[in-house]
């Protein structure tokens, strides 16, 4: 056992990467980043630097090159053992080499190993990727960076070993980052928003389509850094060709032009108005040591399963009678309120809120497959389809079993995914959403839970778009081949992306039209795009990159484990377009003046900043260490020496004697507990002590709207009680003294409620428009006399001014 001492930072060890410098082009919906890194071996010997570090799941990365002094030397892509083998043929021979890949487990990780760095020289590593930005709930699309990369749980017998991340508090990060973003898109710019702090907005030209923003000075990483940008008329269907590589040979991928299609469908309103009332709602809660921390950084906030708590409240009371419901929760075990999914009712409702109020984060680690697995193995329910809507954090190591599980059970069951906190896997929370037929989330900062999750709620309860179809109309002598899979699913006022390579040439037309064919509750529908066959100028390759990387994404997830023939397929796509995949690798060797470089070479791993030891141990009185152990084969990195970190507190763990053989994130484990090792072969951490670190503070009392909310009843009603005449800020008397006499007190007491929530609450009209709209119709339903009278007499009461119209009455 090796002696643990202490964290890798600057103070401990020598870290060779001082600085981060990224530049994002957003055009329209689509991001191009170039990211250099700045290296520097202040020791007396040779260096080898790895860094591990976040990538957004869907990034194509497209350039990886070095410049070491005056040398620059450009990367090529190679099959990942290859250019593993070449990198290590390169540092025994002296020379300098970098690797670049992605994780086996996650496509959201990558390593970066510098090889050979001589005493005393620099090097800057420049790395670029193309990603789409995603559609928010306010119309917003959104830019991440991921900052912080939280280690992944890696529950024990699941396949692969996780990637070795050496990680330390945000306020010990020991190299800067520099970020400026630049605008364009033919729409006018609204703004652009973070959850960081920026320079003001610099408009670029009169029309206001073009900007640039930059990141204020002295970022902590202790976030991701996220740009919420906004566009006159965001809305609008849209179509870009861009021409192929001139270079590359005619009727290959690169050589041909490529399309990319934004599709918005717009449903009728009709149908739409006719929201479902049936379904099978699974909630699957993350119940991880890790959901007791703080919603963003700032300590002040709600935890993340207190929030958690409140948005099942939310969801609860928001379901529509006569569906189907079950809630389940998972840490290093799993369990459910209900053996099965039950009929929703008053008693049942109540029954499972009184189980919500009590849980914590106390089921240890993050293992989320089986809770996966018993749900799908429950038969569904005739004629109510499984909506499952996922919560977590999002740090597991074996993201692509989850996603692969998800995507068998696919016909089963629609799946919506929301990522709570920095770190949160993209890979998963996008990737079971995508494979899932739904919709997925990211709650960071000092979002509101409660909004995005109702959106998804509101997806859910649309009816089904089955049967959908795309037919391309092209003039005679162009041919189309999709890159993307089939459109799975449809949602109103969502975009879907489609890449097509479009090979040939007319002599006559110049214009394509793409139709989209669906049926949305029995009615049979269609939505259609003209566009322009002239590819639009200076888009660079972007465009088939991202249809490369898209077509890569479906193959390494065809049917599970890719064969032989499909991987072959993945490594000569991924080489042709230079994008990385899980079968490549970026590999350059600077061969130099051929001299080989003298003394032994050190391995230097650069700490990643980590959320955790920032925001939940500041109680706890001292650090866990952890080391990671040398490897005989090489993993994604393999440690050639020891590397020492901060542990996270993301799980519920205790310190306990252990019998025999352990397994867990890391492979082997020494902790240094008041000064003193404790050696990894005799000590494990268990989730199921009673000793607990858990960091939860103190919540204060639940808000108004959240107290109005938990009274209504499952029908849609409210009783005229005494907690409704606190909620509503008046006494029991005050509330019952102006009811008309003729009016019953529960349809009195629910037009109060809505009353109340049209006059105080209209910014948060999202989260409680669906329990709303059931009152409605519970109203409607009674038959109720003198509805306008109740309205004046309930206004007069509140001293707001609602009209019955505004109410839906």
């Amino acid at each position: 056992m090796v002696n643990c001492c202490g964290l890798l930072t600057d103070k401990k060890e020598p870290v060779p990467l001082k600085g981060i410098e990224v530049e994002v082009e957003v055009r329209d919906h689509v991001a191009t980043v170039v990211s250099t890194l700045h290296y520097e071996n202040k020791e007396d010997k040779p260096l080898e630097a790895v860094f591990v570090f976040p990538m957004p799941a869907d990034a194509a990365v497209c350039h990886f090159s070095a410049k070491i002094g005056q040398t620059q030397v450009v990367a090529e892509v190679q099959e990942k053992q290859k250019a593993r083998e070449e990198y290590d043929d390169a540092l025994s021979s002296g020379q300098q080499a970098f690797l670049l890949e992605e994780s086996e487990q996650s496509p959201d990780i990558f390593s970066l190993s510098v090889g050979s760095l001589p005493p005393e020289e620099s090097a800057s590593i420049r790395l670029e990727y193309v990603t789409e930005l995603a559609v928010q709930a306010d119309d917003g699309l959104r830019f991440c960076l991921p900052a912080v990369l939280n280690p992944r749980y890696q529950p024990q017998g699941s396949e692969g070993g996780s990637a070795q991340v050496t990680s330390v508090p945000a306020s010990l990060v020991p190299y800067s980052l520099s970020f400026s973003a630049r605008v364009s898109s033919p729409r006018p710019v609204c703004k652009v928003e973070s959850s960081c702090s920026l320079d003001p907005l610099q408009y670029l030209n009169t029309e206001q389509t073009q900007a640039s923003v930059q990141l204020a000075a002295g970022h902590k990483f202790d976030r991701d850094v996220e740009l919420l940008i906004y566009y006159k008329d965001a809305h609008q269907p849209a179509a870009v060709v861009e021409a192929g590589q001139a270079s590359a040979k005619p009727g290959s991928l690169m050589g041909d032009p490529v399309v990319m299609l934004s599709l918005y469908p717009e449903f009728p309103q009709a149908v739409m108005s006719k929201m479902t009332s049936c379904g099978e709602f699974v909630f699957l809660l993350d119940r991880s040591g890790s959901m007791d921390c703080p919603m963003d950084s700032s300590h002040q906030g709600q935890t993340r399963i207190s929030s958690a708590r409140d948005t099942l409240l939310l969801l609860l009371k928001s379901l529509p009678m006569g569906c189907y419901f079950n809630i389940y929760s998972f840490g290093s075990r799993y369990d459910s309120i209900f053996p099965k999914s039950v009929e929703y009712s008053q008693k049942s409702m109540e029954d499972a809120l009184k189980m919500v109020e009590k849980m914590k984060a106390d089921m240890g680690g993050t293992e989320i497959l089986q809770p996966l697995k018993q749900i799908f193995s429950q038969p569904c329910i005739p004629r109510q389809p499984r909506q499952l809507f996922i919560f977590t954090d999002g740090e597991v190591g074996n993201t692509k079993e989850v996603i692969n599980l998800v995507k068998k059970n696919a016909a089963s069951h629609r799946c919506f995914s929301f990522g709570i906190g920095e770190g949160a896997s993209s890979a998963l929370i996008t990737g079971v959403a995508k494979e899932g037929g739904g919709h997925a989330q990211f709650i960071t900062g000092t979002d509101r839970m409660q909004p995005k999750v109702m959106q998804s709620l509101r997806f859910a309860l649309q009816p089904a778009v089955v049967d959908i179809s795309v037919t391309w109309d092209l003039p005679k002598g162009v041919s189309v081949t999709p890159l993307s899979s089939s459109i799975k699913t449809l949602f109103q006022g969502q975009r879907s992306l489609l890449y097509a390579q479009l090979t040939g040439e007319s002599s006559g037309a110049s214009d394509g039209c793409v139709t989209v064919k669906y049926r949305l509750a029995d009615h049979p529908s269609q939505n259609q795009l003209h566009f322009s066959l002239k590819p639009t100028e200076d888009t660079g390759l972007t465009i088939h990159r991202l249809g490369a990387r898209t077509l890569i994404r479906s193959l390494e997830t065809e049917d599970g484990e890719p064969s032989g023939g499909v991987k072959e397929k993945v490594v000569e796509l991924s080489v042709q377009s230079g994008v990385s995949s899980a079968f490549t690798a970026f590999i350059a060797v600077n061969k130099g003046d051929g001299k080989a470089i003298q003394g032994p070479l050190v391995r230097r791993n650069v700490p990643t900043p980590m959320m955790y030891l920032r925001t939940c141990a500041m109680s706890v009185p001292q650090s866990l260490v952890r080391c990671a152990m040398p490897k005989s084969a090489r993993a994604m990195p393999a440690p050639r020496s020891v590397a020492c970190s901060a542990m996270p507190m993301q799980d519920r763990y205790a310190i306990k004697k252990k019998q025999k053989g352990f397994s867990s994130l890391f492979n082997r484990i020494g902790g240094r507990t008041s000064g003193r090792c404790i050696d990894s072969a005799d000590y494990s951490l268990d989730d199921e002590s009673e000793h607990t670190l858990s960091c939860e503070p103190q919540q204060p009392p639940r808000e108004p709207l959240l107290q109005l909310i938990s009274l209504q009843t499952a029908s849609g009603s409210w009783l005229l009680e005494p907690a409704l005449a606190a909620a509503l800020g008046k006494t029991s008397e005050e509330l019952e003294k102006p009811k008309p006499p003729s009016v019953t007190q529960e349809v009195w007491a629910t037009i109060l409620a809505l009353i109340w929530l049209h006059g105080f609450k209209m910014e948060a009209q999202e989260e409680w428009e669906l329990l709303a709209m059931k009152a409605v119709s519970w109203l409607h339903a009674q038959k109720a006399p003198c509805v306008a009278e109740c309205v004046d007499a309930g206004n007069a009461l509140l001293g707001v001014k609602v009209n019955k119209d505004a109410l839906g009455l």
